[in-house]
């Protein structure tokens, strides 16, 4: 379906109009929003998605549809400039297949515009059922946001105005937006960043250190979280626990999963609300600026018999194995941080020792709560951190992990296979605080 009244381009003395001054009436998101440089670093690492400055409509095309990862089964060719050899002959397909690419040319060789890029965006975001319900006076009042008057510029079809201005309502259409011109590798990163959070995608978070209203929101993420259940990789991990495989292990949901940048981000556990309260406290009384996500986890380990009879509550739960011993099912949390650069992510240790370890049993200055050994733990190197191993198994979108010393991980492997030989075992080293390696070496504090 054509997109463009005539194939003259949109008046540039219009859409050029639209200055820094403007763009910040785009969405009153924006400032929030990820910079091009933080998309770019996400869809690198998460997407293996590297652009040029250079682009073509095929190019877009085709990172779009790694983001999306659909697929063209028995879609037939509609494009008729389109051969089975070219590079976006799959992803061009099954774009076509999902609604975000119309017609049957695709000029995938064409130097992409910005206009281009708006309009597959705001399809694969899922946005364009919302875009034709724009009648004209709201089409209207949305491109007035970026001076263009539809009124007397009524080059766009009613189609493309109506996607265009559900775009800039939305806060899709990025800064330094110029119709006719060709779509850099900043803007198309900035594109792909906004693809990847309408569709859930990008990085999962409550908030920052410095929000008013972090608190309240790490509350009620743990009020509404409840135990694991994910019975399947219970058995195995049960099992595992009966003999002496593993001496613990958690289970968590990938969904709640921050997709933080590795490099500026560490994961800290705990079971106490109050204390995560006070961590987050903490960050900001010693100016560490972070995103803050709670992620669920529910941790799982032998509650010895001759401890007593064990509470139960919704939250801890206990199941007795033939020995006489239990397995306790523990509610917690992971807190996933991202930290603004490298160096606050360096000082968070030197806090953590300082106000949120404990040392001695009368120790006062101590955060609410404090472990012995406390855990935290980064996916990439770091100073004066422990390597150590992680063995990992999911199913859906739940799996179970148990960290072990590395030198270990092999048995643990080789174990859980012996349990269930369908299993796929991800295991990985990462880099641990002392104190929970010491602890993983058996001692006590």
């Amino acid at each position: 379906m054509k997109l463009l009244k005539s194939r003259k381009p949109i008046q540039i003395a219009v859409l050029t109009a639209v200055l820094l001054s403007s763009v910040s009436t785009l969405s009153s998101a924006a400032a929030a929003n990820d910079s091009a440089l933080s998309f770019k670093q996400f869809l690198n690492t998460r997407y293996e998605i590297t652009l040029s400055n250079s682009l073509s409509k095929g190019d877009f095309i085709i990172a779009v549809n790694r983001i999306l990862k659909a697929e063209a089964k028995d879609q037939t060719n509609v494009f008729t400039d389109l051969q089975k050899d070219s590079p976006y002959y799959e992803a061009a397909l099954a774009l076509y297949k999902k609604g975000i690419l119309s017609g049957d040319t695709l000029r995938g060789d064409q130097t992409l515009t910005q206009l281009q890029a708006i309009f597959i965006a705001l399809k694969a975001s899922g946005l364009k059922e919302l875009a034709y319900t724009y009648p004209k006076d709201k089409i209207k009042t949305a491109l007035a946001k970026v001076h263009i008057d539809y009124e007397q510029n009524n080059t766009l079809t009613l189609q493309a105005a109506q996607e265009l201005a559900a775009a800039i309502d939305t806060g899709l259409v990025p800064s330094k937006f110029l119709a006719d011109t060709a779509a850099d590798e900043s803007f198309a990163n900035e594109l792909l960043g906004k693809i990847l959070s309408f569709n859930g995608q990008y990085k999962h978070y409550l908030g920052t250190t410095s929000d008013d209203d972090i608190f309240r929101k790490i509350n009620d993420a743990w009020r509404t979280e409840d135990l694991i259940s994910a019975t399947d990789l219970r058995s195995v991990f049960e099992d595992a626990l009966k003999k002496n495989l593993v001496t613990g292990y958690n289970l968590k949901d990938s969904r709640f999963d921050a997709n933080f940048e590795p490099k500026l981000s560490l994961t800290y556990g705990h079971s106490d609300i109050t204390h995560a309260i006070q961590l987050i406290s903490l960050l900001r009384s010693e100016n560490v600026q972070a995103k803050v996500q709670l992620e669920p986890k529910t941790s799982a380990f032998i509650y010895l018999k001759e401890w007593g009879e064990p509470t139960q509550s919704d939250d801890y739960q206990v199941v007795q194995i033939e020995n006489g011993n239990f397995i306790a099912y523990s509610k917690e949390y992971d807190i996933e941080f991202e930290f603004d650069n490298a160096e606050q992510k360096n000082k968070f240790q030197q806090i953590i020792f300082q106000y949120a370890k404990k040392n001695s049993e009368d120790q006062t200055g101590l955060i609410y709560s404090s472990w012995w050994q406390p855990l935290y733990y980064s996916l990439t190197d770091i100073k004066d951190y422990k390597v150590i191993a992680n063995n990992k198994v999911s199913k859906g979108h739940y799996y179970a992990q148990s960290f072990s010393l590395s030198d270990k991980s092999d048995e643990v492997v080789t174990g859980l296979k012996k349990i269930d030989a369908s299993l796929n075992v991800d295991s990985y080293n990462f880099w641990v605080d002392e104190p929970f390696y010491n602890y993983l070496l058996g001692e006590y504090k």
